[in-house]
């Protein structure tokens, strides 16, 4: 940060120093967490995003050799590569809105719980065969990238440079 405050470019670091040093958007602390977030999130996850799934085609090889076989199958692909096994496998910690029972246990308002997003994605009464890897299952909805306002502000670039490195 100290380089970019010294010799400020045209890159996004620069661009958010420039917004900390007007005083009224972000101070020192928010700056370095946005940079830690963008560097996280926007960059580690689709590497993983892309390695994890590289290597699950090829530990599957008959769903590697459809894939060839027709690139259209490609943004299915990403989809189920995201489903069965994203970059993110938990959530950070959620707060209960209400009193409710799951699975026979008690959480109270104000609990908290982490979800386990791999687990939900797996989910049987949401998927069929939910521990296959499959490149042409049509998903309507998984958990990788969050929900509601917790939804992944970067899901559809992921999703771009999901299909670009696919094909």
């Amino acid at each position: 940060m100290a380089e970019k405050r010294q010799h400020p470019a045209g890159d996004l670091i620069s661009q958010l120093i420039a917004i900390e040093e007007e005083g009224d958007r972000l101070d020192e602390a928010e700056l370095i967490s946005m940079i830690s977030l963008l560097i996280f999130a926007g960059h580690e996850t689709t590497s993983n995003l892309i390695a994890t799934g590289t290597l699950m085609l090829l530990d599957h090889p008959e769903q590697l050799k459809k894939l060839k076989a027709n690139l259209n199958l490609v943004p299915a692909a990403v989809e189920e590569l995201l489903r069965f096994n994203g970059p993110s496998t938990m959530a950070g910690p959620r707060f209960a809105t209400e009193d409710i029972e799951l699975a026979g246990q008690q959480i109270k308002k104000g609990d908290m719980v982490i979800p386990v997003l791999k687990s939900a994605n797996r989910d049987e009464l949401q998927f069929t065969d939910p521990e296959e890897l499959n490149i042409t299952r049509t998903i309507k909805r998984h958990l990788a990238f969050g929900q509601g306002i917790h939804m992944c502000l970067g899901a559809p670039l992921a999703r771009v440079e999901g299909d670009i490195a696919f094909s």
